[in-house]
């Protein structure tokens, strides 16, 4: 995998490469869907992200719902599967923003990652992190790099000695460090991931 034979010559994120499987990113339809399981899955472990999923679909009888569908659910359903006041909303926002704006999948898979960005951005309650995994897991884009997710802070900051207590010195580092990685960043953002959610040491 050419991913692999790029990211490997950083021999510190070689040795966590090797402790996990290869992956494929893939390409998924229905973004506005994806946007509104991000909402939902902000903050809370992937466990209790899964059971709010599960139950959000379970108020439709398709495993698709369509922004329609979804925009025309009552703010108390909503409320009811246990999302909060600000998180129904959004998702709410997501598919009216869809609907108004004639979104198709097409329309955004011929976007730039900036201008996706940019574009969803717009809608109340998406900010960049969320396009970010968006572009990461939905649009199987390989260059996205989560400078502002806690994991990946996290992850770097162990793996590469860097001093978390100046965010803004943090940030520029991590930058650094990941521009060796382009453009292959989101798989690089994958095995950071993977490491500091399964080994505890460093290697």
């Amino acid at each position: 995998m050419q991913h692999i034979t790029h990211l490997s010559k950083d021999k510190k994120l070689k040795k966590i490469i090797e402790l996990q499987e290869p992956f494929v990113l893939a390409k998924r339809k229905n973004v506005y869907l994806h946007l509104c399981n991000s909402i939902m899955s902000q903050q809370l472990s992937t466990k209790v992200a899964d059971v709010f999923q599960k139950r959000f679909i379970n108020l439709y009888n398709t495993k698709n719902p369509t922004a329609a569908q979804i925009a025309a659910t009552p703010f108390e359903t909503l409320r009811g599967i246990g999302l909060s006041n600000a998180k129904a909303n959004y998702v709410l926002n997501v598919c009216n923003f869809f609907i108004e704006e004639k979104i198709t999948d097409a329309k955004l898979y011929k976007m730039s990652n900036e201008e996706l960005i940019k574009y969803l951005t717009q809608i109340k309650g998406i900010g960049q992190w969320t396009v970010e995994m968006v572009l990461m897991f939905t649009l199987g884009r390989e260059d996205v790099f989560a400078v502002d997710d806690l994991g990946i802070q996290q992850a770097i900051c162990k793996l590469y000695h860097i001093d978390a207590s100046g965010k803004k010195a943090m940030k520029e580092k991590m930058l650094v460090v990941s521009k060796k990685w382009s453009p292959y960043r989101t798989y690089a953002c994958r095995y950071l991931w993977g490491w500091k959610d399964n080994t505890p040491s460093t290697p």
